[in-house]
């Protein structure tokens, strides 16, 4: 986020889905490597973090949230942006072992290997759990599937095969720092498939992406979300857009679906969620939005979010690994 000295100065944003891109980021939170003998079947509750999953010898299924199997070969990875219930099995409906009931050895900070079923087994894969640094209602995580596979991604970025030949060689951890390797090889594929998806898989004419990358209109989304706590107003954005205030008004609506009033709160308040999340307090977070006193920003947050805002306020710590820029 830019600090206020930088409130007055006008974005120039030339490529604004690069640009949000570039703000977005993912931080690692924990890794861990289970080795199956079959049949198995494992269950992942929804979370707030995405889900990563990559099977490094071995074959497996994946049911997606909406339900359908996927078969995932020995060398495929999985990613769940937004975290959902699903269920990883060696075959198509088997009874599934919530996976919180398995047992973990901790290798090294944020990496574990998961005490499974069984140790000999032929199956080897790798889950993970990854936060962004934005909000799972912003709209970019709303419009990715329920769920990216590198085999449908792979052919359009070159760098995908050869980033999982590297996760394959170090998942057996048996070398020095390997886990540490293997954690952070995850968090660049998971980076490297959304941008792949943006560039590749997301090319529609309608919605948000298209809006994004509207000569006109993008600059102005681009600017909002990479500066939600600045004071926005019609007359700061139609300067962005270089338009009269009701030509600006009128061609956002038509563009984006709503108000910028409306989006502009939206955004703030999706992106003062975030905050709460990692453990700002209510006053402090109102504070960076400009509210001159904390009530009216709870009033405008449940007004927006439809709760309170201490009911986001994140309960405990996480661990994690480093940060992977998307830019």
């Amino acid at each position: 986020m830019l600090d206020r000295s930088s409130k007055e100065t006008p974005l120039d944003v030339s490529d604004p889905l690069t640009e949000m891109l570039r703000g977005l980021r993912l931080d690692g939170v924990e890794y861990g490597r289970c080795r199956l003998a079959e049949p198995w079947a494992t269950s992942f509750p929804a979370q707030e973090a995405a889900r990563f999953h990559f099977i490094s010898s071995g074959n497996a299924w994946l049911q997606t949230p909406s339900g359908e199997w996927l078969q995932l070969r020995p060398g495929d990875a999985a990613l769940l942006p937004r975290g959902d219930a699903h269920v990883i099995a060696s075959l198509p409906g088997l009874a599934p072992l919530p996976f919180d009931r398995f047992g973990r050895k901790e290798v090294c900070q944020g990496v574990f290997d998961v005490q499974c079923a069984d140790a000999c087994g032929s199956t080897v894969a790798l889950t993970a759990s990854m936060r962004f640094n934005i909000d799972k209602l912003h709209p970019l995580l709303q419009l990715m599937p329920e769920t990216m596979l590198t085999s449908d991604l792979a052919r359009n970025e070159p760098s995908i095969p050869h980033l999982l030949d590297a996760m394959a060689r170090e998942v057996d951890m048996d070398r020095v720092g390997a886990g540490g390797i293997l954690a952070r090889l995850a968090d660049v594929l998971t980076a490297t498939l959304i941008r792949t998806w943006v560039e590749h898989g997301c090319g529609d004419t309608t919605g948000w992406i298209a809006a994004v990358r509207n000569p006109e209109v993008g600059r102005v989304l681009a600017a909002i979300h990479l500066q939600p706590d600045r004071d926005w107003n019609i007359a700061s954005l139609a300067r962005l857009m270089g338009a009269s205030r009701s030509g600006f008004a009128e061609r956002f609506l038509r563009v984006v679906g709503e108000t910028p009033a409306r989006y502009v709160a939206r955004v703030r308040m999706h992106q003062a969620r975030q905050w709460l999340r990692d453990g700002e307090r209510v006053a402090t977070v109102a504070e960076r939005l400009g509210y001159d006193a904390e009530a009216s920003f709870s009033r405008a947050f449940k007004r927006i979010i439809g709760t309170p805002p201490s009911h986001f306020r994140k309960n405990g710590g996480e661990g994690g690994g480093g940060i992977r820029d998307f830019g």
